[in-house]
C-alpha cells in the first residue's frame, strides 16, 4: 500500500480520530438491542424498531444539515457532531444509574446518533479534500478503509468480553468517550480552514434541500454508482438480518458461532484495502472500480445455501470473506471517484444526500425483507436477495468518466508512488 506515503501530522490526527470513534463503535456493537432486551425487556417488534426507525428517522432529521454544513468551516462541525454524539450516548448510562431508562430514550438516541453520523460522513468528506491534494484521496481512503476492518476484528470480541463482564451499558460509555476523544483528536489537527462563502442569494430555500440529489442524478457517472450502493448496502443488510434468524434459529449455531463467522472474515477487509491502491495503479480507477463492483455481488446468494454445523459455519465463513475482500477493494476506490468527481463547493450536500439515501435504503429494504421472511422462510427470502443483488453490477458506471476540470491526477495515485 505505500506504507512510507506520509499524508502529514494534520491527516494523522484526523485518522487517529477516526480510528477512535470506529473502536467505540464497535466495542458496543448490538449492545442498544441488548440493553432493551436485557434491562427494558422489549420485544421483538421494538428491538427492530430501534435498529430500523431510528436509522430512518436519523436520515431525515440529516436531510438539511447537508446544505447547512456546505457553507461553513467543516472542523468546527466534525468536532460539533462528535460532542453530539458523546452527549447523546452519555445518557444512557446516566439514566440507568439513575433507574429511569426507557425505550422512548434509546429510540431518541439512535436518531441523534444516526443524524449526526450521516453529517459528520458529508463534513469529514468535504473536509478531506481540503486537507490533502487529488493524488493524495486514494492513500487516505485506503487507511480509512484499513482501519474500519482492524477495528471490526477486534472491537466486538473486546465488546462481548466486556458485555459479559459489566454488562452492555458499559460499552455505550465506551463508545461515547471514544467520540469525546475523537472530538479532541480534530481539535489537535489546527491550522487554518478557508470559510466556504455562500452564493449571493437570501437564506436556504426548502429547493435547496435537494442540491445534493439533483447534482448525483445529473451526473451520468456518479448516478448509476449512487443507486447501485443504496441497493447494495441495503440488500446486503437485509440478507445479514436474515442469516441471524436462519442460524442462531433454524440452523442452532450457538451466538459465538455466530460471532465467529463474520469475525474471521473480516480478515479479508485487511487484505483487500492493502491492494486496492496497487491494483488502480496497475489496472486504473474506473477498471478496478467495475470489477471490484461485480464480483462483490457474486458472493452473496451462497448464503442461502447454509446448513447446519461445522460445514455450514465454514460455508459462511468463506462466502463473507470473499464479500468482504471485495469490498474493501471496492469501497476507498469509489470514495476516492466519488470525490474526485465532485466539486469542492458541492462535496458536503453530495456526500450528505448519498448517506441519506443509503440508510433510507438499508432501513427500506431490511423491513421489507423481514416481511418476505417471514412469508416465504428465511432461506427463500435470502436466495431472492441474493439473485436481485447479481443486477446490482449493471448499475456500474459502463464507462470511465471525463476527468473534471478540477482534477489533474492519473487514476488518483501520486506519481513516483507506483
Amino acid at each position: 500500500m505505500g506504507n512510507g506515503h506520509r499524508l502529514g501530522r494534520r491527516f494523522g490526527w484526523l485518522w487517529g480520530a477516526y480510528g477512535t470513534s470506529a473502536l467505540g463503535t464497535w466495542l458496543a456493537f448490538g449492545a442498544f438491542p441488548l440493553i432493551a432486551v436485557q434491562v427494558l425487556h422489549a420485544g421483538p417488534a421494538e428491538v427492530a424498531a430501534l435498529s430500523s426507525v431510528g436509522a430512518a428517522v436519523g436520515a431525515a432529521v440529516a436531510v438539511p444539515l447537508g446544505p447547512w454544513v456546505e457553507f461553513r468551516s467543516k472542523r468546527p462541525v466534525l468536532i460539533a457532531t462528535d460532542l453530539a454524539r458523546f452527549a447523546a450516548l452519555l445518557t444512557i448510562p446516566a439514566a440507568f444509574a439513575l433507574g429511569v431508562l426507557s425505550f422512548a430514550q434509546l429510540l431518541l438516541v439512535s436518531v441523534v446518533v444516526a443524524a449526526a453520523d450521516i453529517t459528520f460522513r458529508a463534513a469529514s468528506g468535504a473536509y478531506l479534500k481540503t486537507l490533502l491534494p487529488a493524488e493524495d484521496l486514494l492513500v487516505a481512503n485506503v487507511r480509512f478503509e484499513s482501519t474500519t476492518w482492524t477495528t471490526t476484528i477486534i472491537g466486538p470480541p473486546l465488546g462481548g468480553a466486556a458485555i459479559g463482564l459489566l454488562g452492555p451499558v458499559a460499552t455505550v460509555t465506551a463508545d461515547a468517550v471514544s467520540y469525546l476523544l475523537s472530538a479532541l483528536g480534530i481539535r489537535a489537527i489546527g491550522g487554518a480552514e478557508p470559510r466556504p462563502e455562500r452564493p449571493k442569494a437570501a437564506r436556504m430555500r426548502a429547493g435547496d434541500l435537494l442540491d445534493g440529489w439533483r447534482y448525483i442524478l445529473a451526473d451520468a457517472t456518479l448516478r448509476p454508482l449512487f443507486f447501485n450502493t443504496a441497493l447494495f448496502n441495503g440488500l446486503v443488510m437485509a440478507i445479514d438480518a436474515l442469516l441471524a434468524v436462519l442460524m442462531l434459529g433454524e440452523l442452532g449455531f450457538e451466538p459465538w458461532q455466530y460471532g465467529l463467522a463474520f469475525a474471521v472474515p473480516a480478515i479479508g477487509g485487511l487484505l483487500g484495502s492493502r491492494l486496492a491502491r496497487p491494483l488502480v495503479t496497475r489496472y486504473g480507477q474506473h477498471q478496478v472500480l467495475v470489477a471490484a463492483g461485480a464480483l462483490r455481488v457474486l458472493w452473496p446468494v451462497g448464503l442461502a445455501f447454509v446448513g447446519p454445523g461445522g460445514g455450514g459455519l465454514l460455508l459462511v465463513m468463506a462466502v463473507e470473506l470473499g464479500l468482504i475482500f471485495c469490498c474493501a477493494v471496492f469501497n476507498p476506490v469509489q470514495a476516492t471517484y466519488r470525490l474526485q468527481r465532485t466539486p469542492d463547493e458541492r462535496v458536503a450536500r453530495t456526500l450528505s444526500a448519498w448517506a441519506v439515501t443509503t440508510r433510507a435504503s438499508t432501513a427500506l429494504l431490511t423491513a421489507a425483507w423481514g416481511v418476505l421472511g417471514s412469508l416465504l422462510g428465511a432461506r427463500t427470502a435470502i436466495a431472492l436477495a441474493g439473485v436481485l443483488l447479481l443486477a446490482t453490477s449493471l448499475l456500474l458506471p459502463r464507462r470511465a468518466a471525463a476527468a473534471s476540470p478540477e482534477v489533474h491526477v492519473t487514476q488518483g495515485i501520486p506519481q513516483g508512488e507506483k
